[in-house]
């Protein structure tokens, strides 16, 4: 180590102790053992502290997890399929082998994920508000409420409300989305225990909204929600439309699981632009500082993807003295994460925009695209032959659409002769 970094109180410090920094900081001290003591997590609330997010994690993030030998046990719901509602139909499928993810408490995942960093020989101090930061030549100054850290370089895993990104300038992204959720108890019309239910049937909603099983504090809940984008490309709600808390309280007043408005959680989130900035000179954004999925808000499994492609990077970017991170955003651009991200934001337009009734029409009509994304939620092998029959029913969908517009646009009108 050179004396310059003897001086610091770090190699990196990573603002964020939710998946995205925690799973950073762990696949970076696999990637670098040597520097686990010197990886040092800052979270600004004091675990368990509560977060408000659905709590659905795909098995893909927990097989990456394994793959350095870390298991989050908490209690959770398995999942093993997935529901969709849109235009009057539903399609429910379910997976042939395990469980294709799971469904969490934040309160109890983000405490025990940290836990399994701290008995790694990482410092995680919760309870650290993050007030500033000053990036120099030769290091990252990170002032907090309990006085400045000194470190190589600094990673924001902050959040929707990143410091980091505030400090850097950058703008707050092409895709904003508004949710808001509630627990509550079995209602009439739920489905099984063990799958996801997404709803697309309010066609006024840049969104959808969920009905995910949960625990809270042991008792068997369903986790209910609404997500609203907001993005360039997508049409804005109608000023006569509900907002996404009305519309939560009169769809679980529908489906007899009425509850008062000061029970529900508003939360915020931000998609992922690949052509925005989200890395400067000793500067990283990973998770939600950078930005995930805008199609549907999937954020946890996201997290630790993003940690899993962070942590190598920087363990190389150290090791090489280069830390200007200039090729992190082709390296996740490259990833499967990048992939992911980049297909998704391209789809969102398309999900809630002007094709949106196509869209409907495959997703409840196309079991091979339910059983492909089954397996990329679950981090199974995508069969080719899935990819193609579902690329087929979006063209039996769009010409479905077609023929019912045809039909509509030559209908003869009431009195008209024939």
């Amino acid at each position: 180590m050179s004396p310059l970094g003897a001086m610091l109180d770090a190699e990196i410090v990573i603002v964020g102790g939710g998946p995205a920094g925690i799973s950073t900081a762990l696949f970076l001290a696999r990637a670098a053992p040597r520097l686990a003591e010197r990886i040092v997590v800052l979270e600004r609330a004091t675990y368990p502290r509560e977060k408000i997010c659905a709590g659905a994690i795909g098995a893909r993030a927990d097989r990456l997890l394994a793959s350095i030998g870390v298991r989050v046990d908490v209690p959770s719901v398995s999942i093993h399929g997935l529901s969709v509602d849109a235009s009057g139909r539903r399609l429910a499928a379910r997976a042939d082998g395990g469980p294709i993810g799971r469904v969490v408490r934040r309160f109890e995942f983000d405490h025990a994920f940290a836990r399994e960093a701290m008995a790694r020989g990482i410092r995680v101090r919760d309870g650290v508000k993050v007030t500033g930061l000053v990036i120099g030549e030769h290091d990252a100054r990170i002032e907090t409420s309990i006085g400045e850290i000194r470190a190589r370089a600094v990673i924001g895993a902050d959040g929707v409300g990143s410091v980091v990104r505030r400090a850097l300038g950058l703008p707050r992204g092409a895709f904003m989305a508004q949710a808001v959720e509630v627990d509550t108890p079995d209602a009439r019309g739920d489905g099984p225990r063990d799958i996801l239910h997404f709803d697309m049937a309010a066609r006024g909603l840049p969104g959808y909204a969920w009905d995910f099983p949960t625990l809270v504090h042991g008792r068997p809940m369903v986790c209910r929600g609404i997500y609203e984008l907001r993005a360039e490309g997508v049409p804005e709600r109608a000023a006569t439309e509900p907002a996404p808390a009305e519309r939560l309280l009169a769809r679980a007043s529908d489906q007899g699981a009425a509850v008062p408005a000061s029970s529900l959680r508003r939360f915020a989130e931000r998609g992922l632009s690949l052509h925005e900035p989200f890395a400067r000179p000793r500067v990283l954004l990973v998770g939600e500082a950078a930005g995930i999925d805008p199609a549907l808000g999937e954020g946890i499994a996201q997290a630790i993807q993003y940690g899993s492609v962070a942590g190598p990077y920087l363990a190389r970017a150290l090791e090489a003295g280069d830390l200007s991170f200039a090729s992190f955003p082709a390296v996740l651009r490259e990833s499967r994460l990048g992939l992911d991200l980049r297909l998704r934001a391209r789809a969102a337009p398309f999900v809630y925009g002007g094709a949106r009734p196509v869209i409907e029409r495959w997703v409840t009509r196309s079991h091979a695209l339910a059983r492909a994304g089954m397996d990329y939620f679950a981090g199974e092998r995508v069969d080719r032959r899935a990819l193609g029959r579902s690329a087929l029913d979006l063209g039996v969908a769009l010409f479905g659409w077609a023929l019912d517009q045809a039909r509509f646009t030559w209908a003869p009108r009431s009195g008209a002769s024939p």
